[in-house]
């Protein structure tokens, strides 16, 4: 457990330099320079990542029951997930569902972690998708108070059907096989 924990509070303690000190992370990217910064983070990220994936299978071989939810709330976890894959891709293909998300790779994780959590009860599996999920909403909240970019026009509306169309194959890619090869569990068991 203390590996997924260390590696949650490195991978989301990197993404909230921007939350908790943007003057630090200006003043270290201005004098490391843009590149090495955007290094350090990736590798910084990457450790915490690896970290909190390989406890996050070390926890799920001792897991520790904190609830068991109801068969029905699988079956909603699955609906809540849709949103998911076109929100991600929304994010790299700009259009009006990334213009009306805002901030649409924060909306995915939301749901992302609300959905694990309405379907897993493990404390292994709180701390991770509790923790992501949490981080996604004090992210969210924070960057109200944040200086933000001027935005560019609304992309093209094409994106958007690519967006939820792509979106959709890679729901159903991961909750027909990928979900099952990747992490050992069918979210359909």
């Amino acid at each position: 457990m203390m590996l997924l924990i260390l590696g949650l509070v490195i991978f989301l303690g990197v993404h909230s330099i921007a939350i908790v000190a943007p003057s630090f992370r200006d003043a270290a990217r201005s004098r490391m320079g843009d590149g090495a910064w955007k290094a350090l983070y990736g590798l910084a990220s990457l450790v915490g990542f690896i970290l909190l994936c390989y406890g996050f299978g070390l926890a799920r071989q001792a897991p520790v029951v904190l609830y068991v939810p109801p068969h029905w709330l699988r079956s909603l976890a699955l609906l809540v997930m849709l949103p998911v894959f076109p929100l991600v891709f929304a994010v790299y293909l700009p259009g009006r569902i990334k213009t009306a998300a805002q901030h649409p790779m924060l909306a995915a994780v939301k749901f992302w972690g609300f959905a694990h959590l309405l379907a897993n009860g493990n404390l292994g599996d709180v701390l991770l998708f509790g923790g992501l999920l949490a981080w996604a909403v004090v992210d969210r909240i924070s960057l109200k108070s944040r200086p933000t970019p001027p935005r560019n026009a609304v992309g093209r509306s094409s994106n958007d059907v690519v967006a939820v169309v792509l979106g959709l194959a890679t729901y159903a890619l991961f909750v027909f096989w990928a979900h099952r090869l990747l992490f050992g569990v069918s979210p359909l068991a």
